[in-house]
């Protein structure tokens, strides 16, 4: 290397940058690791309670109606679509029920995830939202997310 290459490479400002961080950051901005095979597969394993609430039940309907189709059939997620709502992320204390209620209603910017925005859902009433809110909580609680 040229000794000017190499004065310049002593100025530049990310000279003492974290390769750590630089790994990561590449790391993160990488395409998901699903393969186009993988496409649509599920993202999680999800156990499903012994019973459902009624609520729920009918909860389970109306998610089967507008969210599985991204979301997968027990809220599992599909790759390249859509997240798991059984997961960590989306326990009660990170994710209230409100969080349930906006999401559809408004839409999401993609914040945790790389599935890009979530289109607000059309035709959803509060009763609706109600019932998959408690069908998504009941089928966490079976799987260890309080």
């Amino acid at each position: 290397m040229a000794e000017a290459d190499a004065h310049r490479l002593e100025q530049h400002p990310d000279r003492h940058a974290d390769h750590h961080q630089v790994f990561a950051w590449w790391l993160w901005s990488q395409p998901d690791a699903a393969s186009p095979a993988e496409e649509g597969q599920a993202l999680a394993a999800v156990t499903l309670p012994a019973t459902l609430s009624p609520e729920a039940e009918a909860g389970q309907q109306i998610f089967a109606a507008n969210c599985a189709s991204c979301h997968g059939t027990n809220a599992e997620g599909r790759a390249g679509t859509a997240p798991p709502l059984i997961h960590k992320i989306y326990e009660p204390g990170h994710h209230s029920d409100m969080a349930f209620v906006l999401a559809p209603r408004n839409g999401v910017r993609a914040h945790h995830w790389r599935f890009g925005n979530m289109p607000p859902v059309p035709g959803l009433t509060d009763a609706d939202l109600a019932g998959i809110i408690r069908f998504v909580r009941e089928v966490q609680v079976a799987n260890g997310i309080q």
